[in-house]
């Protein structure tokens, strides 16, 4: 089985193919606009409006969390709340030390420079960064062996957004570089039903309140999820009902994309089915599994397992992965009395 998890409808990660098309548009672009995330929306505007007073530059920002919360929407607005350009680049992208000296030459005074999956960035080139952050210089050197000088280029004040879903990684001397370091939750349902609702205005799309609130219930707590979905909801208002999104019409597209009320999709209840029917539920090691169901071992890691572990339906152990009871419930097995214990 060669499952290609990049599409999957409920993966959080961005896809040019299903999010390009609508993503810029469908984004808040201020605070009174950004739905959710109320504690960092409150702090941000507390610092954004400090520095406005002070006529200073915003303190360099770090946002972290699960993939697909805003964290490229919050960069944007923080641009727009300060009055400055924006500049968009990932780790990545920035190969050499050349790339990151060509981004940070090129900015004017004030401007925000966003950086996505900045804990991938070369270590070589952080380094560079670090002079950047602090002193808002960059340190170059010319020429190689005994010839080589060092020269030091003064930089405008910017801000430097970092984006990352693995915060673990960012090593310390980075991390400890920003003053304003802010974590994104996940959604609840009444809040992505805004988002929803929101979206399918400016989609003009003719969607009811139940309709909205299916779909959000079903969308991992996850707007970028939420959006695709009704995306695809429209599809199927269009050809199979009357135009209009309902609670019944959401309900039998999701139904047909095989997306359960809990938002798990056709693989993921593959993988705990497997596991209850082969291996009793439980203890079952990482390789097993992904043989099972014809997966990579890093794919169920990195892909399928966070989400299971966050609603409480699989859990690691010493000795291997576990279905819990909630999981059992939610398949409709019935869970063996010795398997109590996971």
């Amino acid at each position: 089985m060669d499952t290609d998890y990049e599409n999957r409808i409920v993966a959080p990660e961005y896809s040019s193919g299903n999010d390009s098309e609508i993503e810029y548009q469908l984004r808040p672009h201020s605070l009174s606009d950004y739905i959710g995330q109320e504690k960092v929306k409150e702090n941000l505007s507390i610092f954004i409006e400090a520095a406005k007073n002070r006529g200073e530059s915003l303190d360099h920002v770090l946002l972290y969390g699960p993939p697909g919360l805003g964290k490229t929407t919050l960069a944007g607005i923080i641009a727009n709340e300060m009055g400055v350009n924006f500049r968009l680049t990932s780790g990545p992208a920035i190969e050499k030390p050349k790339d990151l000296a060509a981004l940070l030459t090129n900015l004017n005074e004030g401007d925000v420079l966003f950086i996505d999956e900045i804990h991938r960035m070369n270590r070589i080139v952080e380094e560079i960064l670090y002079p950047a952050m602090e002193d808002n210089a960059l340190d170059i050197i010319i020429g190689q062996g005994p010839s080589a000088r060092s020269i030091r280029i003064d930089l405008p004040h910017f801000t430097l957004v970092g984006a990352t879903t693995r915060a673990g990684q960012l090593s310390a001397p980075l991390r400890d570089r920003f003053g304003v370091v802010l974590r994104l939750e996940l959604y609840s349902d009444e809040e992505l039903a805004r988002i929803v609702k929101r979206s399918a205005g400016i989609l003009d799309v003719q969607m009811d309140d139940f309709g909205a609130m299916q779909i959000a219930s079903r969308s991992r707590g996850t707007p970028r999820i939420a959006n695709r979905l009704l995306k695809r909801a429209r599809d199927f208002a269009q050809v199979l009902g009357n135009g209009v999104i309902t609670d019944a019409t959401a309900n039998m597209a999701l139904d047909k994309m095989e997306i359960d009320e809990l938002g798990l999709d056709s693989i993921d209840r593959l993988m705990l089915t497997c596991m209850i029917k082969n291996y009793n539920g439980g203890p079952v090691g990482l390789e097993t599994i992904a043989a099972a169901i014809g997966e990579e071992a890093v794919t169920i890691e990195d892909v399928y397992e966070p989400y299971l572990m966050q609603i409480g339906f699989l859990s690691r152990t010493p000795r291997g992965r576990c279905v819990t009871p909630a999981g059992y419930r939610h398949l409709g097995f019935e869970m063996p009395g010795q398997q109590q214990l996971f």
